[in-house]
C-alpha cells in the first residue's frame, strides 16, 4: 500500500455568502389553495339546510290543514317553505307546480286564502347562474395559476431550487439537529476502539480550543471520514465527538440529498452548510456518504442529479472558512467507491478505519450493553467474547437482547450463560428444530457426520478446540460442530489452513468410513472447503504449481460478497488453479479418512454419545479422543 505525502496545507478561501431565503408567505400558498378548494366544493352541501321533497297534491292538503308556516314561489315553478314547529319538527320542504300549469293554480290560491297564508315571490335571472358557474371554475384557476408560477420561476433559473424549495420545502435540508441542551453521548459510552478515539479526539480539541491552533498557525481538520464494516459504531463515534465538544450536531443521510427533481440535492447541500455556519461551532455528520460521493463519470449520463449534488458538496467543503468551526464527519461502508476529489486533504483530512472489534473490545462492548440486564454469576464476558469472532458492536447488542428474550421466554428475569449460548446459536444458525424433525436413519447419519468433524478437529494439534457438538437441526443445518479459537489470530500458516480443510471435510470422510458412501449433507462443507482452497491457491500464493502469485477477488472492502470484476488471468492459469484446488481437497479428504479409519472406535463412541444425548460438550469429545490416542500408543 502506498501513501501520498501531503505537499502543503490546504488553501484558505473566503466563505460564500448565504443565498437569500425565499419569502415566508410562499410556503402558505399551497395549503391555502387546497383549503379554498375543499370549502368551495364541499361547504355548500355541508352547511345547506335539510329539506323534504313533497308532491304538489300533498302540499295543498298540508296548507289546508294549516301545517305550513311560510311559502316562497319562484318564477321557474319551484315552491319552497317551512313547516310549523308542531308539524314535522318545523323542517323545510320543496315542491313544484304540475308540469304544464300556467300561472298560479286555483286550488293553491284557495288553500292559501282560507288559511290566511301570505306567500312571497322570488324572480329567477341569469346573475345567480353566472356566479355559480364562475365559482365552479375557481379551483381549476388556482391550480393553473400555481403551475404558471412554477414555470416562471424555472425560467428565472430558480426551478426546483427556489420554486419547490420555497413553497413545499423540497430544497430544504433534511438534517436532524440534536440540540446541545439534550443529553449527549461521550467517549465513555463507546467501549473499546481506543485508537479510533485518539484519531478523532483532535477534532474535539479543535472545536473546544480553536485559539490554540490559531496561535500555532495550524488549521484544524475540516473533515473526518470513518470507514468500516456495518454495525461497528461509526454513527455512535460521531455522536460521541459532538458530545465531548458540546456543540450542535447536524445528522443527515447521504440518500436524503437525492430526489426526483433536478437540482434539489445541490440545494439541500447549500442549505445544510448555511445551517451549520449559523450554529458554528458545529458538526455535520453525513451517514452513508457513498450514496452521493461515488466516483463521477461511471454512469451513462455524465451530468446527472447525483453528480450535481457531489459537485456542490465539493464546492462547499472547499469554500467555507476553516475558522468558522464547522467540521464534517462522514461514515461509509464502501470507501473504495468514493470520488478521489472528496478524499483529498482540505476536504477529508482524516480517514479513520473502524474495524470489527477485537476480543478484548468485544468483552467491553458486551459489558456496556448488559448494564441494564440482570446477569447470573456464571456469565463470563471473556468467554462470550472468545465465542463471537467477527461480531460487530450491533451484533453484540443483538446477542444480549436475544439472551434476555430467551430468559423472558422461560419466565426468568436473570440472564444466564446458557441463554447467551442459545442466543448465539440462534443468531448464527437460526431457529432450532425439535429432535423428531429427522427420521431415525437420518439422525444416525447426522450423528456420524458431526462426529467426523469433531474427531478430526480433536485429533489435529493445529485445529481450534471443539466447544460443542449437536445433532439438533438449526435453520438450514441438520447438525453443528462449534469450534472456539483460544486466541484471536490474524495470520494463518499453510498447516493450519490444510488442517481446516480436513476438519471441514471430516463429516464426509466419516460417512465414507462408516457407510462407504457420501450424502447430500456435506454440500455446505464442500462449498466452504472449496472457497478456502481457492483462496489458498489464487490469493495467498501458497501453491507450488502456480507460484507466489496473488489474484484478488475485487470484492467490496468491508461488505464482502462475490467477485465484482472479470478475472484478470488467462484460461491456462484458471486450469492450474482448478487442478490445485482439486488436489488440496482430495488430500484433505484422504487425510481425514485415514485419521478416522485408524480411530474407528472413537468415532463409534462419539456417535453413540450424540444419539443418546443429542448435544455433547467439547470436554467429552476431547476425552474420547484422548482415550483413542492413549489406546493406540499402548
Amino acid at each position: 500500500m502506498t501513501v501520498n505525502a501531503r505537499s502543503g496545507p490546504p488553501r484558505d478561501r473566503p466563505g460564500k455568502p448565504a443565498p437569500t431565503p425565499p419569502p415566508v408567505w410562499r410556503r402558505y400558498l399551497i395549503p391555502i389553495g387546497v383549503l379554498l378548494t375543499v370549502l368551495l366544493l364541499f361547504l355548500p352541501s355541508m352547511v345547506g339546510s335539510k329539506s323534504t321533497s313533497v308532491d304538489y297534491g300533498t302540499l295543498i292538503q298540508q296548507i289546508n290543514q294549516k301545517d305550513v308556516q311560510s311559502l316562497t314561489l319562484a318564477a321557474d315553478g319551484s315552491i319552497t317553505g317551512t313547516y310549523r314547529s308542531t308539524f314535522d319538527k318545523g323542517e323545510d320542504f320543496t315542491s313544484h307546480y304540475p308540469t304544464g300549469a300556467q300561472g298560479v293554480d286555483q286550488a293553491f290560491l284557495t288553500a292559501v286564502t282560507n288559511t290566511e297564508l301570505v306567500p312571497s315571490f322570488k324572480a329567477t335571472g341569469t346573475s345567480s347562474s353566472f356566479w355559480a358557474t364562475l365559482l365552479s371554475f375557481l379551483p381549476l384557476l388556482l391550480f393553473i395559476g400555481y403551475f404558471v408560477y412554477i414555470g416562471r420561476a424555472a425560467r428565472r433559473g430558480v426551478g426546483a431550487l427556489g420554486g419547490l424549495g420555497g413553497i413545499t420545502g423540497v430544497g430544504k435540508s433534511k438534517a436532524q439537529l440534536i440540540d446541545t441542551d439534550r443529553p449527549q453521548t461521550t467517549f465513555v459510552d463507546v467501549a473499546g476502539y481506543e485508537g479510533v478515539k485518539r484519531d478523532v479526539s483532535e477534532v474535539v480539541d479543535f472545536l473546544r480550543h480553536p485559539d490554540k491552533y490559531a496561535a500555532a498557525g495550524a488549521v484544524g481538520p475540516k473533515g473526518v471520514l470513518m470507514a468500516g464494516p456495518p454495525g461497528t459504531g461509526k454513527t455512535l463515534l460521531a455522536r460521541a465527538v459532538a458530545g465531548e465538544a458540546s456543540v450542535p450536531f447536524l445528522s443527515v443521510t447521504g440518500s436524503s440529498f437525492v430526489e426526483m427533481f433536478v437540482g434539489v440535492g445541490a440545494s439541500r447541500v447549500r442549505d445544510l452548510f448555511v445551517q451549520a455556519r449559523k450554529l458554528s461551532p458545529s458538526i455535520i455528520f453525513i451517514d452513508e456518504i457513498d450514496a452521493i460521493g461515488q466516483r463521477r463519470g461511471t454512469g451513462i449520463g455524465g451530468n446527472d442529479e447525483r453528480e450535481q449534488t457531489l459537485n456542490q458538496l465539493l464546492a462547499e467543503m472547499d469554500g467555507f472558512d476553516p475558522s468558522t468551526g464547522v467540521v464534517i464527519i462522514a461514515a461509509t461502508n464502501r470507501p473504495e467507491t468514493l470520488d478521489a476529489a472528496l478524499l483529498r486533504p482540505g476536504r477529508f483530512d482524516r480517514q479513520v478505519a473502524v474495524p470489527l472489534p477485537t476480543q478484548s473490545e468485544r468483552a467491553a462492548i458486551l459489558a456496556v450493553h448488559a448494564r441494564d440486564k440482570h446477569l447470573a454469576p456464571d456469565v463470563d464476558f471473556a468467554v462470550n467474547a472468545r465465542a463471537t469472532p467477527g461480531f460487530s458492536g450491533a451484533d453484540l447488542a443483538n446477542l444480549i437482547n436475544e439472551a434476555a428474550i430467551v430468559a423472558v421466554r422461560d419466565d426468568r428475569a436473570e440472564v444466564t450463560a446458557a441463554d447467551l449460548s442459545q442466543a448465539r446459536d440462534r443468531i448464527l444458525l437460526g431457529q432450532r428444530q425439535g429432535s423428531n424433525f429427522l427420521l431415525e436413519k437420518e439422525k444416525r447419519n447426522v450423528a456420524v457426520h458431526e462426529s467426523g468433524h469433531a474427531l478430526v478437529a480433536a485429533l489435529s494439534p493445529a485445529a481450534d478446540p471443539v466447544d460443542k457438538v449437536t445433532i439438533l437441526p438449526s435453520g438450514m443445518a441438520l447438525g453443528v460442530t462449534e469450534q472456539l479459537p483460544l486466541d484471536e489470530r490474524h495470520l494463518y500458516t499453510m498447516e493450519e489452513m490444510t488442517t481446516s480443510l480436513a476438519v471441514r471435510l471430516g463429516g464426509r470422510a466419516a460417512e465414507l468410513v462408516v457407510f462407504g458412501e457420501g450424502s447430500t449433507g456435506a454440500s455446505s462443507d464442500l462449498s466452504s472447503a472449496t472457497e478456502l482452497a481457492t483462496r489458498i491457491v489464487r490469493e495467498f500464493g501458497l501453491s507450488d504449481a502456480l507460484g507466489p502469485v496473488g489474484y484478488s477477488n475485487d470484492s467490496p472492502q468491508y461488505l464482502g460478497g462475490q467477485q465484482l470484476s472479470e478475472r484478470t488471468y488467462s484460461e491456462s492459469t484458471q486450469r492450474v488453479i482448478d487442478t490445485e484446488v482439486s488436489r488440496l481437497l482430495r488430500e484433505a479428504e484422504a487425510h481425514a479418512v485415514e485419521l478416522l479409519g485408524s480411530h474407528r472406535n472413537a468415532l463409534d463412541a462419539l456417535t453413540q454419545e450424540l444419539l443418546e444425548h443429542e448435544t455433547v460438550d467439547g470436554d467429552v469429545v476431547r476425552a474420547i479422543a484422548h482415550r483413542a490416542l492413549t489406546t493406540k500408543t499402548l
